[in-house]
């Protein structure tokens, strides 16, 4: 296991230190399964390889009216920001539950959206199904009575809103897909400065969906869209001038694509906060072969390759921006039911929360809170879906930095480990995407004792010491095991340490208690499971 060594007199440590825990993975209708014995989780401590938000999870609402359907499903009902129940008392609590959840009002039809304002009171005419038009629905409105209703709530639920501006306004639209022409920002400013004038509180202002590179339906080059972002960058400038804190200026929300990433960003300037980007690499929600692509560990590796394509170029360039991921939902026209809505997608979801913080990617946003089949609340009940619960968890233990961990065994380990949120020690995230095999890992910190003298401040450091059997009881972690009901994947109900997570009567958010661990006892994770462990006892450089 591992050693704590506390030098006395002059000197006092901060130690790291090694440890192992054995992974009990059994399956009990599993007779006989294969064991891996010297598998080991390495984790580095010395320093972070990524910071993210302390806030980093962040959810959507969209704008389809009821009348979205795909393949034949209509999943959306009065999901859209538009038209929930603002009132209800389960998604209030949802939302509060995380102290600050970030909310990025956008999506496909953000882009047709007319803002009625103040000076211009004519009735707002909703979308209408229109085959015909772009996206399939005709242009929309945001009435002003419906913004404030919005504003009041976030400022009652705590939420940070991220309000996604039309940016094809003023553009003609070519018959190759191409938007040409120079963004019109007169709508979008008379809503930001009724937006400034009654205070409501905005996070940031994001110009655009799904424009970006080859876009979805339409196009806008990356010259055309670094120009209109710098107007939007002025205009917010203007507007808020006298403000300590200005909104951040968040941009393009599209797929990656690196050479016009590259060039929409050099060419910006210090004019943007945040570039975001979108995530749908599991295909079309009709795809029937979703739960593979999420069970085979070379798939989810593919998006490591948009991460790092993404971090490269920020690095490089001179800007200051930071990366999110602006919308993500795995799977395309809005999902799949009992997939990406049940317990099998939070493998897909941790996994990636995983892989974009190693990244160093800031925030990540689920398409969506609510609404199609991918919401983390149930489109119609509001109940949470089990990627809530595992966005909750995420929320609470993993803290702002990332640590490098490493498995070299099987890849059906999927391992990630941050300094832990609010307190002390690390957060280890383990998700075994295999249902019938056994692994035993051991967790090990390559990592350094830091020794400071008292006069000289001098540090050195030092090969870890294993902390001998003896002082193993000392200490304790937490453990919190995500299992899926009745060990079906495609479930809609979590278990937490074998207890279904439900809401009360009252619709509150269940207690996410763990159970406490001797540091001597092994781990015991089912196949087909997640666990997170708090490790409290560790102290790691990287983690001060």
């Amino acid at each position: 296991m591992g050693s704590l060594v506390f030098h006395m007199g002059w000197c006092y440590v901060v130690s790291l230190f090694c440890f192992s825990f054995i992974f009990m993975y059994a399956a009990e209708d599993v007779k006989a399964a294969n064991v891996s014995v010297d598998n080991t989780v390495f984790i580095d401590g010395k320093i972070p390889i990524g910071k993210t938000d302390s806030d980093f999870i962040c959810a959507t609402m969209d704008w389809w009216p009821p009348e979205k359907c795909d393949y034949g499903t209509c999943s959306w009902d009065h999901s859209s920001m538009l038209n929930l129940d603002l009132n209800n008392i389960v998604f209030l609590n949802a939302i509060k539950a995380f102290s600050r959840l970030k909310i990025r009002l956008g999506g496909t039809l953000q882009d047709k959206v007319i803002y009625q304002t103040e000076d211009h009171l004519q009735p707002c005419i909703p979308f209408a199904k229109n085959s015909s038009e772009l996206f399939g629905f005709t242009r929309g409105c945001l009435p002003l009575s419906r913004w404030d209703e919005l504003n009041s709530f976030s400022n009652k639920s705590g939420a940070l809103i991220v309000f996604g501006l039309n940016a094809l306004n003023g553009r003609s639209i070519q018959s190759d897909n191409s938007a040409v022409g120079a963004w019109n920002s007169t709508n979008a400013a008379s809503l930001i400065r009724y937006t400034v004038k009654n205070g409501y509180n905005i996070y940031g202002w994001e110009l655009g969906n799904e424009l970006s590179g080859n876009g979805v339906g339409v196009r806008v080059a990356a010259d055309q869209y670094a120009s209109d972002t710098i107007v939007l960058h002025d205009l917010i400038q203007d507007i808020y001038k006298g403000f300590d804190v200005k909104p951040k200026i968040i941009a393009p929300g599209g797929f990656y694509e690196p050479n016009w990433f590259k060039r929409y960003i050099d060419k910006t300037g210090g004019s943007i906060n945040v570039v975001t980007h979108h995530i749908y690499n599991l295909g079309p929600g009709v795809d029937e072969h979703l739960i593979e692509k999420i069970l085979d560990p070379s798939y989810l590796d593919g998006e490591a390759d948009v991460f790092r394509g993404l971090q490269n170029i920020l690095k490089s360039s001179a800007t200051s921006a930071v990366a999110w991921v602006g919308e993500s939902g795995g799977a395309y026209n809005s999902g799949r039911n009992h997939v990406t809505n049940a317990f099998v997608f939070s493998f897909w979801y941790l996994d990636q929360l995983g892989m974009a913080s190693a990244f160093d990617t800031k925030t990540y946003c689920r398409q969506t809170l609510i609404g199609g089949n991918y919401g983390l609340l149930n489109t119609t009940t509001f109940v949470p879906n089990p990627d809530y619960y595992s966005a909750l968890l995420w929320h609470r233990l993993m803290g702002t930095h990332v640590l490098s961990t490493n498995f070299p065994g099987t890849k059906k380990i999927r391992a990630y480990a941050h300094c832990a949120k609010q307190s002390q020690g690390i957060t280890l995230l383990l998700i075994n995407l295999d249902g019938n095999n056994t692994v035993e890992a051991k967790v090990d910190f390559d990592g350094t004792l830091v020794h400071r003298h008292k006069h000289r401040h001098h540090r050195h450091r030092s090969k870890v010491i294993k902390m001998p059997q003896a002082n193993e009881a000392r200490g304790k972690r937490e453990e919190y095991h995500l299992t899926a009901m009745d060990g079906n994947i495609q479930s809609q109900t979590m278990l937490l340490n074998g207890k279904a997570l439900t809401l009360d009567s009252s619709g509150a958010i269940p207690p996410l208690e763990p159970i406490t661990v001797t540091s001597s006892e092994p781990v015991r994770v089912a196949p087909f499971s997640i666990v997170f462990v708090h490790v409290p006892y560790v102290a790691l450089p990287a983690c001060k």
